[in-house]
């Protein structure tokens, strides 16, 4: 057979341009995020932003929101707060025509107790503190003790739960008591995030005795209550000023700004709309277990993207100069650029296999312990 002078210097080219192909390279990122997005959403978690996984990775602060988050949030009005006079009764459905206007855990729960009803008029709503409006011609205010001017009523003091006090013109205010409880493992969330270095903290607009008890329940020993958003807001700044990697979690409207605000953020599907628009990540179910897979996912994912990296980099150097010295065909080449891809993709794979998040959480399934 005739041959050229240039044929072989030819063939090693076309052989090394092939070779060099950057495919294994170029899918060593996108294909773990791929995967690793299958994985959250078969755990009920959303990714939404494109670069929550690199920053999850980093996270060594987890900040929790407690009413809706750290707490089940689904608040019922404690009767023994209220009594049982005509007086209350007719505070209770005049409160629950401002508390229709909100979306807030303890407003709907109050609303509910209440029942179907009209809406107050001229509602606005300050954040952090509640709601004005004008409930039958007259003024009237719903929210934290001192909005309303009820700092001092009776009973305050002494009560830990969440509370809402209604206050009618220059009328006596009104405090509704209710009752929540943590999240079904909420605590084991805590004690896994200790186990791993990780500090916990528990940022509340709720008043100081409420966080406290629940802060002590849920084995979290940094909190704060009585916090307006540009407070919390504030406290993510001051964490991130001393070097902290902050992932906050919260569902309320007041929640908003400072999940913004975080390094990365999450939010349940049953949080405020706004909250979840502000999330990096929004997850399902009763239960926190969400949390602790997507930080485990972001940090398999990041193992396995440096994996692929170094995977991409080994056949490159050996595979180069043996093609370079002239020991390869074109076709060899083409079998093993293909292959270099298909290994970062298998290698990408294992973390379907991998376990995650809390021991006692079931792949593939959420968690309806608390909704039974």
């Amino acid at each position: 057979m005739f041959r050229t002078p240039w044929d072989g210097s030819l063939k090693i080219a076309i052989a090394v341009l092939i070779i060099t192909c950057p495919c294994a390279l170029g899918l060593a990122v996108p294909v773990v995020h791929v995967v690793a997005s299958g994985r959250l959403l078969s755990r009920g978690v959303l990714l939404k932003s494109s670069d929550a996984l690199e920053r999850l990775a980093e996270v060594d602060t987890l900040v929790f929101d407690k009413t809706g988050t750290l707490t089940h949030g689904r608040l019922e009005l404690d009767h023994s707060t209220v009594g049982d006079t005509a007086l209350d009764k007719v505070a209770l459905d005049k409160a629950a025509t401002l508390a229709r206007a909100s979306t807030h855990p303890l407003s709907r729960a109050l609303a509910q107790a209440a029942g179907p009803g009209a809406t107050a008029d001229d509602v606005s709503e300050h954040p952090g503190q509640g709601l004005m409006g004008t409930v039958d011609g007259v003024s009237a205010r719903l929210g934290s003790a001192d909005f309303v001017g009820g700092a001092d009523g009776a009973g305050s003091a002494a009560a830990t739960g969440p509370e809402i006090w209604f206050r009618l013109g220059d009328a006596a205010p009104v405090r509704f008591g209710f009752s929540d409880g943590l999240r079904g493992d909420a605590a084991a969330v805590v004690k896994w995030a200790k186990a791993r270095d990780m500090s916990v903290v528990l940022l509340s607009g709720d008043r100081a005795a409420t966080v406290d008890a629940v802060a002590r329940e849920a084995g979290i020993e940094e909190f704060a209550g009585e916090l307006l958003p540009q407070d919390k807001i504030a406290r993510l700044e001051s964490l991130a000023a001393s070097g902290a990697k902050v992932l906050m979690v919260g569902d309320g409207l007041n929640d908003a700004p400072a999940l913004a605000a975080a390094h990365v953020s999450m939010s349940p599907a049953t949080g405020a709309d706004v909250s979840q628009a502000a999330a990096d990540l929004v997850f399902q179910g009763h239960d926190l277990a969400p949390v602790t897979v997507a930080l485990d996912v972001a940090d398999g994912s990041q193992r396995l993207v440096l994996e692929n990296f170094g995977l991409s980099l080994a056949y490159n150097v050996i595979a180069v100069p043996i093609a370079v010295a002239g020991y390869v065909t074109p076709l060899i080449a083409a079998i093993a650029m293909s292959s270099s891809s298909i290994l970062v993709i298998a290698n990408a794979l294992r973390l379907r296999f991998i376990k995650m998040g809390l021991p006692e959480a079931r792949e593939g399934q959420i968690s309806d312990r608390e909704g039974r």
